[in-house]
């Protein structure tokens, strides 16, 4: 029996196995098991193929289509792709078990549908979940048991020994008089940040990991990484096992904070992000690079993919609480296997994760009117929209500049050639009359726009590309911004609501200073969020421009010394 579901997201076909699909557009899925992340099923257009699990949301269990009803349909057209760089997609795809459908595909993402290798005994590794859609931060809207669960059973918010309350008052008090969301679905009480501004999120007896926050000369921001380090990325080589059953790339990380290099396939980013995830709750995780259900040992896919890992590398050790994360610290440096398997599950069950996670902090003790925070997070917000779009559009502009370079200008500048030629060995038909030194140097004109035709074929390897992978990594960093900014609007909702029941005499005044107390935090951490991306986006989009003009100056230079050179031959004629 098929599944209704609806897209959550636009995404674009890479290859004829995957099929395009709108945001809102209704849906026939196939089985709702997924196959490495990938469900099959049936656009509004009847075409049928391959789309990320993570886009759709399943919203009914069963309709009367069967799949064998769709067996003569399309299986898609690329229609308008955003080809090699459409980066809109969430890096995440999730970490399906196997599948009925197209069991016999061997072109899916092989990072996730073996086992763990030398590293893991398979015992340890988090089921993700395989229905409903991801949300822009990892979060997946799933049936919860309970306020304020976690999107995944491995962090499901499980009742520990109460050491500390963070106000006097029970909450059992506290959850009967301030209202909470109805909405169960809702990132800010998914992510156990409601359950956080209430007070029902217990003190830890010991907080090994804190992180601060203090007052810059632009507002709150993170305290540095005391010690700061970058990261290589490098020589991703293909390797197999089995006996060349199995086949995966391995790259080279070298941080320069550790001895040795290690060696990582792209499945171990995935754990790692996956992680990230789970734990930093009002931080923007820089996704991973797409997954490709075919393709994935092609020379150019394999490229794209390290450059954009190299990009997300630099983001992550340039992040001041990113970067002092335990786990990937363990991620850059582990060498023994046994080592890697014990700080892998020690990194599975952090306890500090989500609403738990906001603990770490410790904020300054300046005062900030809570009004002047949510005008500034509004700002923010609208900036944040504004730039997503300014982003994609200008990554659909340069995506139709590369095909121009490949296709068009390429092609032009061949015709332009082959007019030259044909002109040549027109002259050389009556030979009493021909010369030979200006057919010649007619002739080498035609090669000469060949060339530049080829020259401009290649360019974009130099410059477009890299503007295409910087502008991926900020739509996914801008995709994160709306359900994070909607737990600082949550947070605000619940101290209004206080205050007016203890100006009501329904609440007691320190019941709601605490709420307030607690929503602070948030707001503190949301602004240094926003402060570190205002930073990283100044320096990144300057290196960004420097580079594509620097880029585009040589290659115009070339394109003149080849005209140059040819121009000299008609001197002496």
């Amino acid at each position: 029996m098929a599944l209704k579901g609806r897209a959550l997201y636009d995404f674009h076909s890479e290859n004829k196995e995957e099929i395009n699909i709108q945001q809102g557009e209704d849906l026939v899925i196939f089985s709702e098991t997924s196959l490495d992340g990938w469900l099959q099923g049936q656009n509004s257009l009847g075409e049928t193929g391959l789309f990320p699990a993570s886009y759709v949301e399943i919203i009914s269990s069963g309709t009367s289509f069967n799949q064998a009803d769709y067996s003569g349909s399309s299986a898609g057209s690329p229609g308008t792709q955003v080809s090699l760089y459409d980066s809109s997609r969430v890096a995440n795809l999730g970490s399906g078990g196997g599948s009925g459908f197209l069991s016999n595909q061997g072109s899916f993402e092989e990072e996730d549908d073996d086992d763990w290798d030398d590293w893991d005994d398979g015992c340890t590794v988090v089921e993700e979940p395989r229905t409903g859609g991801m949300g822009t931060n990892g979060y997946s809207p799933l049936n919860l048991s309970y306020p304020g669960a976690y999107p995944n059973q491995h962090l499901a918010f499980q009742p520990k020994p109460l050491l500390e309350r963070q106000d006097s008052l029970a909450s059992a008090k506290r959850g009967s008089v301030v209202g909470r969301n109805l909405n169960r679905f809702s990132c800010f009480v998914r992510s156990g940040v409601e359950a956080f501004i209430l007070g029902d999120v217990p003190m830890m007896a010991k907080i090994a990991e804190t992180y601060s926050i203090e007052m810059g000369p632009r507002g709150p921001q993170w305290k540095a990484n005391p010690h700061p380090f970058a990261c290589s990325v490098e020589d991703p080589t293909k390797q197999t096992k089995f006996k060349g059953i199995k086949s995966y790339i391995s790259y080279k990380l070298t941080p320069t904070h550790a001895g040795s290099p290690v060696y990582r396939r792209y499945k171990h980013f995935d754990w790692l992000y996956n992680r990230l995830l789970h734990k930093f709750t009002v931080i923007s995780v820089p996704h991973l690079p797409e997954k490709q259900a075919t393709g994935r040992f092609e020379e150019d896919f394999i490229e794209k993919r390290k450059r954009r890992l190299i990009l997300w590398m630099d983001h992550m050790t340039s992040h001041p609480v990113l970067s002092q994360y335990e786990g990937f610290q363990h991620f850059l440096s582990c060498l023994d296997d046994k080592q890697w398997k014990m700080g892998k599950r020690r990194a599975e069950k952090d306890e500090m994760v989500g609403a738990s996670f906001l603990l770490t902090f410790q904020i300054p003790t300046e005062h900030q009117d809570l009004q002047d925070v949510e005008d500034r997070v509004d700002t923010f917000k609208a900036f944040s929209k504004k730039m997503d779009d300014s982003v994609l559009q200008l990554s659909t502009v340069a995506l139709e500049l590369v095909r121009k370079h490949v296709g068009g200008f390429r092609k032009e500048f061949q015709k332009l050639g082959n007019a030259f030629q044909a002109i040549s060995h027109a002259f050389q038909m009556d030979p009493p009359f021909s010369s030979e030194a200006l057919n010649s140097a007619i002739s080498h004109t035609g090669r000469t726009y060949e060339t530049v035709g080829e020259m401009f074929a290649e360019q974009p390897k130099n410059d477009l590309f890299q503007v295409l992978d910087m502008l991926s990594l900020y739509q996914g960093l801008l995709s994160n911004f709306p359900d994070i900014i909607h737990l600082q609007k949550g947070a605000f909702a619940k101290v209004k609501e206080s205050q007016r029941m203890s100006d009501e005499g329904r609440m007691a005044q320190d019941e709601a200073d605490g709420i307030r107390r607690r929503c602070r935090v948030v707001g503190f951490a949301l602004q240094a969020e926003m402060n570190h991306f205002h930073q990283r986006r100044e320096l990144d989009f300057k290196h960004m421009m420097q580079s594509y003009l620097r880029q585009q100056i040589l290659f115009y230079q070339r394109v003149g010394q080849q005209l140059e050179k040819t121009l000299r031959m008609y001197d002496n004629l």
